[in-house]
């Protein structure tokens, strides 16, 4: 069995290519069945889709890299030249330890963060519901989740670390005075703006508004956070009442225009506006940008906030890394263990279904014996007798093997297989 992986991340690929290749979690399944029918031998399959990157994780007979490639830049309608310049690609240990080091938060933009975590457990499920999850990738993100949890539980690999959210807080900070006096609106309530909204109510906001497209889920939010609801329709009409916007759906197109922009700008006097887009795609046009009174930040442009007291987690780091190296040991252990030819599990199985065929065989014997009326003693006796000695067969014919050096050896494999509790039963 091959393991195989690839992808892009905000290390590899600028935010509107990565923008190309977001898959929202309704649409895994899906695109796992269009991916898996792409192959002539359905490959057991997974796919992680966040802000920050997207990783196409497979397992079969043998590793199909390029193919795996072209389906994805098939996908998101660029040529398999421009998407593999921005692409990583990795085969068996590496992709555990990419998986593992993925879970416990040292490959993501903000070291040691606990979302994706959470985001890696979301696409396993939707990978296991699609039927597209099997034994050995299944194995592989367990045992990620097992590493990132001794990560987290054994080194300070999170402390001090900055999520996006807090991110964004401490930019709004750098540009207006009091926090208290500025009305904030979040666009979305999904688990980032949930985050975002969590921070910024921290500080006490004059207001705070939720736009959505169901009234429903933002009315959860807002009650939470003591705001008020709007359907993300009365967007455009209103956007000009807040100083700060904090934008993050899983629309596939902006849903935050130029004009809409400028036209709120004209209604503010040209106070300034804060806007942060953390959707990928973009929620907002990038030209907004160039507006003079926008303060405009997306997902990579926080990578510079987020990177503060790097330096005081790099011992955390090498702790980390040491316990993923014996995780990668240990998955890759009993990958070999799995081999169909060289693995132990493929030899256990065989040994059970053959002692399992002898069993079933002096079971019938000794059922039909039953039958005709033979003593039930003697038939228990020849059972015994029967299954000990196809038991042994084949180690009593290697025994009376003429050559000496062969006997000798088989001598020694005998005593440790059948007698090295012999003492123990003579007491």
């Amino acid at each position: 069995m091959a393991v195989w992986a690839l992808g892009i991340n905000h290390t590899t690929a600028p935010l509107d290519l990565r923008g190309r290749f977001a898959f929202a979690i309704d649409q895994i399944e899906p695109t796992l069945q269009a991916l898996r029918q792409s192959f002539s031998r359905h490959p057991e399959a997974a796919i992680i889709s966040t802000c920050n990157r997207t990783e196409i994780y497979c397992a079969g007979e043998n590793p199909q890299l390029d193919h795996t490639l072209d389906w994805l830049a098939h996908a998101g309608g660029v040529s398999p030249t421009v998407l593999r310049s921005h692409t990583y690609t990795l085969e068996d240990a590496l992709v555990a330890r990419h998986a593992f080091r993925v879970a416990s938060g040292l490959d993501s933009m903000v070291l040691g963060e606990p979302q994706i975590l959470g985001q890696m457990k979301s696409a396993v499920r939707a990978a296991e519901e699609a039927g597209a999850l099997g034994t050995t990738l299944n194995q592989m993100f367990q045992r990620s989740f097992a590493v990132a949890k001794e990560v987290r539980t054994s080194t300070e690999i999170g402390a001090h670390s900055i999520s996006m959210a807090a991110a964004a807080v401490r930019l709004a900070g750098q540009l207006f005075e009091d926090l208290g006096d500025v009305r904030v609106l979040f666009v979305g309530a999904g688990e980032m703006i949930e985050l975002a909204a969590t921070h910024f109510a921290a500080k006490n906001p004059k207001s705070i508004a939720i736009a959505n497209r169901t009234l429903e889920r933002g009315e959860k939010l807002a009650v939470r956070f003591g705001g008020e609801v709007m359907r993300l329709a009365d967007l455009p009409d209103r956007l000009h009442e807040f100083d700060a916007v904090v934008s993050c759906t899983a629309s596939t197109l902006p849903i935050i225009g130029l004009g809409a922009v400028e036209r709120a700008l004209k209604k503010r006097r040209h106070r300034p506006m804060f806007m942060v887009d953390l959707a990928v795609p973009r929620d907002i046009e990038p030209e907004v940008k160039a507006l003079e009174d926008i303060y405009l930040y997306t997902v990579d442009d926080l990578a510079g906030v987020v990177q503060t007291a790097q330096a005081n987690r790099q011992a955390a780091v090498a702790q980390a890394e040491v316990i993923i190296d014996a995780g990668v040991l240990s998955f890759m252990h009993w990958m070999v263990q799995r081999d169909p030819v060289n693995g132990v599990v493929p030899l256990i199985q065989q040994l059970n279904a053959q002692a399992d065929e002898w069993r079933v065989a002096e079971i019938a014997r000794a059922r039909r014996l039953l039958a005709k009326g033979e003593d039930v003693d003697a038939v228990l006796e020849a059972l015994s007798r029967g299954l000990t000695q196809k038991m042994l067969h084949g180690a009593m014919a290697e025994l009376h093997s003429g050559d000496p050096t062969h006997r000798e050896q088989t001598t020694q494999a005998i005593n440790r297989l059948f007698l090295r509790s012999q003492g123990k039963n003579r007491l």
